[in-house]
């Protein structure tokens, strides 16, 4: 009798499908890769053929080219595709625009492989969908009770309402390039604030790519000081009081000192941990996450009720362990190379 781990097991490479001889997110190029979501930690350039949804493919042909992969498949929503007689289909997965969870099903077993995923509303999201199965891999970047994320319109309304407290200071907001940062854009703008938004260049093409996708971003301007007549951008004076956002890196940078006064904030649900925004300098930390909290994962394992659960890349032990406790099978993956400081 054909077990578990006979349709899919870790390797070096990744969650590999034996029988259907394909990787789900593998961090090496390989013939065959199914993709979960644009995420550079999950989806990489060079594998031979690649699988994923239509916007995850639109995304890494922005970020690698469009010679990122041999050949490419769509993946429509719940459509079953037969791939070496293995059936596998798309379901959404809440994380960021296109990603997926992956059901793969074979010998009467169902697995599914969330890849990243979220519960929380997402303006910016297709919103996650439970899917039965037998196994739920499951991620665990905040897979410990410690995490309990906030309402995310809450810290939002923060953010806003520090522009307003400090009008002559500019609010550097840290936001992951992919996601982070056009949720909060998105989020921004469904409190009423029409003001410009100004965005490191980083970001263009990908919130361009979610505008033209039907996501509204609003008056969005290059967050670029102009030196000269020729030059395009912003006298200094604009960003007082403007939100600026760009990817965090940039802000360890002599970019950052170009604005008056600047309040660095962070959008990540790191932000919980104090010792990390003291770290990182950040005056206004929001705890806006794009992952579950430790109640959304125990929620989900309990919703889906599979038969067993397997954690990966994140706080693997506690959530193996509650799943034990409730008597449900569970075990790490330790798959490596699935980073969660994007966060």
């Amino acid at each position: 009798m054909a077990r578990f781990e006979d349709l899919l097991r870790p390797t070096p490479e990744g969650l590999y499908c034996p029988p259907g001889g394909f990787y789900i997110d593998p961090v090496r190029p390989v013939e065959r890769a199914l993709i979960t979501h644009g995420h550079a930690d999950h989806a990489r350039s060079g594998h031979s053929h690649v699988l994923a949804t239509r916007r995850t493919l639109s995304i890494m042909a922005l970020r690698y080219g469009e010679d990122f992969a041999g050949a490419r498949q769509v993946a429509d929503w719940g459509r079953a595709i037969n791939v070496n007689g293995v059936t596998v289909s798309f379901h959404p997965a809440g994380h960021v625009l296109g990603s997926a969870q992956i059901l793969v099903e074979w010998g009467g077993m169902r697995i599914v492989a969330s890849g990243d995923y979220k519960r929380r509303e997402d303006p910016t999201a297709e919103p996650f969908e439970p899917v039965p199965c037998d196994v739920f891999i499951t991620e665990a970047t905040f897979a410990l009770p410690v995490f309990r994320h906030p309402d995310s319109r809450g810290e939002v309304r923060k953010l806003i309402a520090s522009t307003k407290q400090f009008p002559e200071r500019a609010h550097l907001v840290g936001a992951y390039a992919l996601g982070k940062a056009q949720r909060v854009i998105r989020m921004v703008r469904e409190e009423a604030y029409d003001a410009p938004i100004y965005i490191h260049g980083a970001l263009k093409k990908l919130c361009d790519f979610y505008e033209s996708e039907g996501i509204a971003l609003g008056d969005l301007r290059p967050a670029t000081i102009a030196r000269g007549k020729s030059e395009e951008g912003a006298a200094k004076g604009e960003f007082a009081g403007a939100i600026v956002v760009g990817p965090p890196s940039a802000f360890a940078d002599k970019w950052a000192r170009r604005f008056p006064d600047p309040v660095a904030c962070f959008a990540s649900g790191w932000m919980r941990v104090r010792g990390r925004a003291r770290q990182r300098g950040v005056e206004l930390p929001l705890i806006l996450s794009d992952h579950c909290d430790w109640d959304e994962l125990i929620e989900t394992i309990a919703e889906i009720a599979p038969q067993e659960v397997w954690v990966t890349h994140g706080r693997e032990e506690a959530l193996v362990r509650w799943c034990s406790l409730r008597g449900v099978r569970a075990r790490p993956l330790h798959l490596v190379g699935y980073e969660d400081e994007s966060e």
